[in-house]
């Protein structure tokens, strides 16, 4: 059971008169703010609300500014409590959203990001904060989620090694989140993704990041502002209601039976893209000498695996920039008590039974990696090698658990973790 399209998305709200949000991410401040101005040409009652990050790290203060088509209406500078982003995003963000859509009725917002955000932690608190005592979305609807990519920095964000305090991007001393996994999620959450050029002509270089940002995030619309009028742009962008928020979280959408990424092996411009899935777990010795191997060849990386030492754990994987992160999942459902699967999400239950076997249930490796001059070949090779033999498999699942394992202590699960 796979599906690629956001479950929700495109359903209309045409008697939802609250306000609606736009999220506006994107690494190039730049290129998110042009594209915030040209919406505002398109249409000069949005409110376009931002805040300046600069002197966050310095002296703890923070600039807001909310802007429509005549000018600026607030520019306000203040201290949040916490010197840090998400305190930002609670104490100020949603208040003024709130704020705005009391005193300004039926004029959407767009809210442009500062490059170190992550769009889904700004969906998050919208959904569970409250507001004066209220929930935020009393007060408005996230309409979409749009990231924004240059496409002259973009590749090398997404290939480079960085973190973010390299950049002088960090929202926090403590953040050491790497360039390469925010570019990802950024794209990777977006309901659209904006390829944006300064320049009057496509060039090959631009016709690769396009069909690379399409590998990255396939669930999404895409579009390119070459050629769009301000018009045009609007009308794609504005009121498109393809924000979905039962979309599920990235990482666990194999889980749910959603696909995580497609199989591209054939090059598009350089850009390939391969889907790993089988029933046979991987060793965890031979796992571990392969991950360099695999990040290394690969630009992106995601999905959940299962590892034969540790044999109730759903372990996802993620890499960019060279490096990889896995942690758990939960148990697999196969793993879980009985009175646990009440607790798992009625699309998991569907996507489990679809994909079940007597012997190991919903236990499978579901990995998608997408790259620029990947070797897929390789890359499978390397994960084949990484897999148990015929001879293992029949020794079955209690000798697995005497495998030396580098991943030990990793993973851990309690009695209440179901994936």
């Amino acid at each position: 059971m796979t599906y690629l399209s956001a479950p929700g998305a495109g359903t209309t709200r045409r008697d939802d008169l609250r306000p609606a949000v736009t999220l506006l991410a994107g690494l190039n401040p730049v290129a998110t703010r042009d594209v915030a101005d040209n919406l505002l040409q398109a249409d000069p009652t949005l409110l376009v609300v931002e805040h300046e990050l600069t002197e966050l790290l310095v002296n703890g203060t923070v600039i807001r500014t909310v802007r429509d088509g005549n000018g600026v209406l607030e520019d306000e500078k203040f201290a949040p409590d916490h010197p840090c982003l998400s305190c930002t995003l609670r104490e100020d963000l949603l208040p003024t959203l709130v704020r705005l859509a009391k005193t300004h009725p039926r004029r959407d917002l767009v809210v442009a990001l500062p490059a170190a955000v992550e769009p889904e932690a700004v969906a998050a608190v919208c959904t569970w904060c409250l507001v004066d005592g209220k929930p935020v979305t009393d007060s408005v609807r996230l309409d979409s989620v749009v990231t924004v990519c240059d496409s002259a920095s973009i590749a090398l964000s997404l290939e480079s090694p960085d973190d973010l305090a390299d950049r002088g991007i960090n929202a926090a001393d403590n953040d050491h989140r790497a360039l390469a996994d925010v570019a990802c999620r950024q794209i990777e959450y977006a309901d659209t993704v904006v390829l944006w050029t300064a320049g009057t002509d496509i060039t090959f270089d631009d016709a690769r990041v396009s069909v690379l940002l399409q590998r990255l995030n396939p669930w999404a619309a895409h579009l390119h502002t070459y050629g769009l009028t301000p018009a045009a742009l609007a009308s794609e962008l504005l009121r498109s209601e393809r924000y979905a928020e039962t979309t599920p979280d990235l990482i666990g959408r194999g889980l749910e039976g959603f696909g995580v990424g497609v199989n591209e092996p054939v090059a598009d411009c350089g850009v390939t893209a391969t889907v790993f899935r089988t029933r046979r777990p991987f060793h965890p010795q031979r796992l571990h000498e392969s991950l360099d191997g695999i990040a290394s060849i690969s630009l992106r990386g995601r999905g959940h695996l299962w590892i034969a030492s540790q044999h109730s754990t759903a372990v996802a994987w993620e890499s960019a920039g060279g490096g990889v992160s896995m942690g758990s999942l939960g148990k697999w459902m196969a793993a879980a008590e009985d009175a646990d699967w009440d607790d798992i999400s009625p699309q998991r239950h569907v996507a489990a039974s679809l994909n079940w076997t007597p012997e190991w249930g919903d236990r499978e490796n579901h990995l998608a990696f997408i790259g620029v001059g990947m070797d897929v070949e390789h890359i499978h090779r390397l994960l084949s090698y990484s897999l148990l033999t015929d001879e293992e498999i029949a020794a079955g699942a209690k000798a697995w658990e005497s495998y030396e394992d580098p991943f030990a202590g990793c993973f851990p699960l309690t009695d209440e973790d179901v994936a």
